[in-house]
């Protein structure tokens, strides 16, 4: 939620972030009116109601003879104020509907749209073979790794298992990453996958990327696509203590994405699915600290793709491409050899007090008053970086190698077909 006094004094740059984004620009000063309309509303209730304790005091004071006079004035000044409050009242929910259209102010990300992004670094040099590489799913499948067929047969499309050393491809990866959140001061969290509306509403989920979320309309709960939704609803309401730096949680859950709208991209394999598991960092912090933290995020992001030696690239998302709760995100992509492309696996976001603002998330600053907490995330691990590893790491015969990092947690240098099997 954009802050109020931000946008009154900076107005132009909410504009030019609206257009930025490809997003309505017009919307800023429906707000701008819409919060003069309730500062007067607001104005008129007070004045009315500090009217009315003035009376009420009289009454105690008249003599008999004035009593009544002033009880008949006493009740049309109640009916006035009612109304007043009732036009506050609605007033205020104008503008709090206005500024769930807003998107969060854009901060150093490039204009345009998906393909306007800016490439930062490349590390590594994309992967060369001398032999016809396989995908992903014809190794996961020539290896026991990956059963889209039956995941079809009992999902749907885009539902698949994770099978043999598949699974344990996934959990060495999740756990590794959990240990590297660890030692650099994240708490570990299993978070819940079910939210309910106003927590789901609160991260930024609700307006354009609605239609991604599955929604269960018995419970009035949703599935989340990220564990970032319930880490940043874990202080919901709160006043959270940053004086000793930020609070940094780690989650690891199952993730739920309807994709909507993406029919027939990336329909083979496990590029693109309905479901899958990812381990989140996510962390609450003093608004001035924030660029610093989400350079520090990419940093342990770039740690991880190190760990599975897969070559990749970081790019500056445009901010069209942004989701509205963010105002920068730094995407870190691998190369993709079946593709000839690179392909996401992390993002790091930086959500400015966006998030925190809708969902209340306060911190004392040092002279003890409350101000609103940012937040931001990012992805340390998660299944798509399968495709990445398998394809990256295969050898002639159809085997894959295991990354160094991994291996111990897989229990195998080399994951080979059945029948290679020593």
């Amino acid at each position: 939620m954009i802050d109020l006094k931000f946008l009154r004094e900076n107005p132009d740059a909410v504009r030019e972030s609206q257009r930025y984004r490809g997003e309505d620009p017009e919307l800023v000063d429906a707000l701008l009116a819409a919060d003069e309309q309730r500062r007067g509303a607001i104005q008129v209730a007070d004045e009315l109601r500090s009217e009315q304790k003035a009376l009420g005091k009289r009454i105690g004071q008249a003599s008999p003879e004035e009593r009544p006079a002033i009880l008949k004035g006493a009740d049309e000044l109640k009916a006035r104020v009612r109304a007043a409050e009732e036009l506050q009242k609605s007033a205020e929910a104008k503008v709090t509907e206005l500024q769930y259209k807003i998107s969060n102010v854009v901060a150093g990300a490039p204009p345009g749209g998906e393909d306007d992004y800016v490439v930062l670094e490349h590390v590594g040099t994309p992967t060369e073979f001398d032999f016809e590489p396989k995908d992903h799913l014809e190794l996961g499948e020539s290896l026991g790794l990956i059963d889209v067929k039956r995941g079809t047969k009992v999902g749907g499309a885009r539902f698949y298992y994770l099978t043999g050393d598949g699974a344990f491809l996934q959990l060495a990866m999740l756990m590794v990453a959990a240990q590297k959140a660890r030692e650099h001061g994240f708490s570990l969290m299993i978070p819940p996958v079910l939210v309910r509306p106003e927590i789901m509403a609160g991260t930024g989920f609700l307006g354009s990327h609605a239609e991604e979320v599955y929604y269960l309309e018995r419970d009035d709960l949703y599935l989340v696509g990220t564990s970032e939704v319930a880490l940043a609803g874990y202080h919901k309401d709160e006043i959270i203590d940053l004086s000793a730096g930020p609070l940094k949680y780690a989650g690891w859950s199952s993730c739920f994405r309807r994709e909507a709208g993406s029919y027939g991209k990336d329909t083979r394999g496990i590029v693109r699915v309905h479901q899958f598991d990812k381990l989140e960092m996510f962390v609450y912090a003093k608004p001035e600290d924030a660029e610093d933290i989400h350079q520090r995020l990419l940093a342990l992001e770039k740690e991880m793709l190190a760990a599975i030696e897969v070559p990749y690239r970081v790019i500056d998302t445009a901010a069209g491409d942004l989701g509205s709760s963010a105002a920068r995100k730094f995407d870190t992509e691998a190369w993709i050899p079946t593709q000839q492309a690179y392909r996401e696996l992390t993002s790091t976001s930086n959500c400015t007090t966006f998030q925190a603002r809708r969902l209340s998330t306060r911190y004392r600053d040092e002279n003890g008053k409350t101000q609103v907490a940012a937040t931001l995330n990012g992805t340390l691990a998660t299944t798509r970086w399968l495709v990445a590893i398998l394809e990256n790491h295969q050898q002639a015969d159809g085997s894959v190698i295991v990354p160094q990092a991994l291996r111990p947690l897989v229990g195998k240098d080399i994951l080979r077909p059945a029948s290679k099997e020593a």
